[in-house]
């Protein structure tokens, strides 16, 4: 089934008012952000999207796929599902090694022909501890367990709609994270803190108390404030790989910094 629009039909919120946005209509490979703070409900908000909620939920929301009610078989049998959700509190418990986990997922997924190493090795572009696919679930760590998520989303997932929860807290790297997840004509939302992910978005949600308050579409100038952003990130995100290798850091060329800053 080819996606080409999901409608969040408005619920309530904590208070049990009536939601502020109307129905709210995201067309294929567009990418939301959804900003608010700690508590707003962004986390209950993609929860509702990746149930295909209809009531049934403590928003009370509805999700439309191309307009219309998803069937029951699109809710509920896990080869047909058409949301894949990045969730920021993973853990494995199926005490098995990587490489059986990612064929048993691919199985469920009705998928045949999936090529394991290719899964392993897309993983360990974004992790600096790499994954072997003899390693048991149990013992990876959290930046393992989300790069892991990332390239199954990616590769044995394949679903037309990407719910992503506070990928910057993953400890992997979140820019290439982002590509890979970002297939073209996909729709995609990001729950996310991050002002570099947040004005890099085409359109952000703004959530307070549980509801949806407004929309904001990034204006020109936050795509060039973004673009900065994201050079300053990369420099600190550099640093960062060189501590985490047991590097000294001897110099930082804090001129460029301070350049980039001037620009915002």
């Amino acid at each position: 089934m080819e996606i080409h629009q999901i409608t969040i039909q408005a619920g309530i919120d904590k208070l049990g008012n009536t939601e502020r946005l109307p129905d709210l209509r995201i067309n294929k490979g567009e990418i939301y952000g959804i900003v608010g703070p700690t508590g707003s409900g962004k986390s209950q908000l993609i929860a509702d999207i990746e149930q295909l909620a209809q009531g049934d939920t403590a928003s009370k929301r509805r999700i439309l796929i191309n307009g219309a009610i998803p069937s029951h078989e699109l809710r509920s049998d896990p080869r047909k599902k058409m949301v894949a959700q990045l969730s920021q509190n993973m853990n494995f418990f199926a005490d098995m090694p990587v490489a059986d986990f990612l064929k048993l997922h691919a199985k469920c997924r009705g998928k045949s022909k999936v090529d394991i190493k290719q899964v392993i090795s897309i993983a360990n572009t974004l992790t600096g501890e790499p994954i072997n696919a003899s390693d048991n679930l149990t013992i990876l760590s959290g930046g393992q367990t989300r790069a892991l998520m990332v390239a199954d989303v990616a590769i044995i997932s394949e679903s037309p709609i990407v719910l992503i929860d506070e990928i910057e807290n993953a400890g992997i790297k979140k820019h290439e994270a982002l590509q890979l997840l970002s297939g073209e004509g996909k729709i995609i939302l990001v729950v996310t803190h991050d002002p570099v992910l947040a004005l890099s978005a085409q359109k952000r949600i703004i959530m307070r108390n549980g509801g949806m308050r407004d929309i904001i579409e990034s204006t020109y100038r936050e795509k060039q404030i973004s673009l900065q952003l994201n050079d300053i990130d990369r420099c600190i995100l550099a640093l960062r790989e060189d501590v985490r290798a047991g590097r000294k850091i001897e110099e930082v060329n804090f001129e460029a910094l301070r350049h980039e800053l001037s620009f915002l």
